[in-house]
């Protein structure tokens, strides 16, 4: 397999935690951007940027209408509005109706990108309550792309991961702490 272009992680509940574990096991050495959406009932994305990026070797921001995709950053989707990526690797954000109840929805975010990257994306499901990224996930995998996708038993909210094998299968189902070696080893080739 080809290095990947990209990789997109969607949760929610129990979200913060997991992306602390998968964020801060991912090689400092990464050149994928990676899209994070994470269901968050903060009216900002401030925080959990702070947060993460305590955790991640790579910077973590927040991701901002008409800003570029940049390879080796983290780019956090904003609270209320769905993140898009566009066919010139820039990012647009909607205010479209909630989908799964959430703006951002992970389904959102990962089929534009599925779109733009294809069989060069990785979608990663972890924890949440909903069945938000099901749908986006199916679409990585009909692109060709890869889908890793929590052990739902391992999860502090399996709703998520269950759906998402349900619904669109997965490639790797890990627990947790093997996400981010299995992001490595399929990434740094």
């Amino acid at each position: 397999m080809n290095a990947p272009g990209a990789i997109a992680v969607g949760c929610s509940a129990g979200g913060v935690d997991a992306l602390k574990t998968v964020l801060g096991g991912l090689d400092g050495a990464l050149r994928q951007a990676i899209l994070v959406c994470c269901h968050s009932s903060s009216d900002t994305v401030d925080l959990l940027c702070e947060v993460l990026g305590r955790a991640s070797p790579l910077p973590v921001i927040e991701a901002k209408e008409r800003h570029p995709v940049r390879a080796g950053v983290v780019h956090l989707a904003p609270s209320g509005y769905h993140l898009l990526v566009e066919a010139d690797l820039h990012f647009a954000l909607s205010v479209d109706p909630r989908v799964n109840h959430a703006r951002p929805s992970i389904d959102v975010m990962f089929t534009t990108a599925a779109e733009v990257w294809r069989s060069a994306l990785i979608g990663v499901v972890l924890t949440g309550g909903n069945a938000d990224g099901s749908n986006g996930l199916r679409r990585i995998r009909e692109l060709g792309g890869t889908a890793i996708v929590q052990t739902p038993e391992d999860a502090q909210a399996p709703v998520m991961p269950r759906a998402a094998l349900e619904i669109a299968g997965a490639d790797y189902c890990v627990n947790l702490n093997d996400i981010a070696p299995l992001l490595n080893r399929l990434c740094l080739v």
